[in-house]
């Protein structure tokens, strides 16, 4: 499999960061990194304007890294809550997804790339859940989100829980007595107990 060497203008993740001579698959440099603008070829023609263009990134690079990481100390304090329909067992009908926690941010003043919200999976039940933000490559800010009932019901789930104890809590049973357990049964209680 042919390499190819080429100089990173912006971060690609599992590749590289801004500024960065690598080397990747020809196929992936030719076919997107190339033409979408986030990489230039790294040649021996063109190595001087190279190393000039890596200077110049990893100053901006690092003037981002300081705006992101003011930015992470100003957005400490945020708190996120969404209220959607709940099913029975507290499930949602639908989902929390990385554009609603975006649009939500948005909302605050924060204008935040979808992308750049970590989340595995779509969060898909009530309760309390943390969200990771790349605001920078090195610069991470974590988010506590609360998804609640809509209305701010109880949830069913919780309900559940509620009454459950309730419902199940047999009365206690004692043991027979020496005086009941001589008693006789009188027929028409035996009919009953063989229905």
């Amino acid at each position: 499999m042919a390499n190819t060497t080429i100089l990173l203008r912006e971060d690609i993740e599992h590749v590289g960061g801004r500024g960065e001579i690598v080397k990747v698959k020809a196929g992936y440099a030719r076919n997107y990194l190339l033409p979408q603008g986030f990489s230039t070829l790294a040649t021996k023609g063109n190595i001087k304007q190279i190393e000039q263009e890596r200077s110049a990134l990893l100053k901006r690079a690092a003037i981002e890294k300081a705006t992101a990481e003011a930015q992470r100390e100003q957005m400490e304090s945020i708190t996120l809550t969404f209220e959607r329909k709940v099913g029975e067992q507290g499930h949602l009908f639908g989902s929390v997804t990385s554009m609603d926690i975006a649009e939500a941010l948005n909302a605050k003043g924060y204008e935040i790339d979808r992308r750049k919200i970590v989340l595995k999976d779509a969060i898909k039940d009530t309760g309390d859940f943390t969200v990771n933000v790349k605001l920078h490559r090195e610069v991470t800010l974590t988010v506590p989100v609360t998804v609640v009932a809509e209305g701010g019901e109880e949830t069913p789930k919780e309900e559940k829980k509620a009454e459950a104890p309730k419902a199940e809590a047999p009365a206690p049973v004692e043991a027979p007595d020496e005086e009941t357990a001589a008693e006789p049964v009188e027929p028409a209680a035996e009919e009953e107990l063989a229905a």
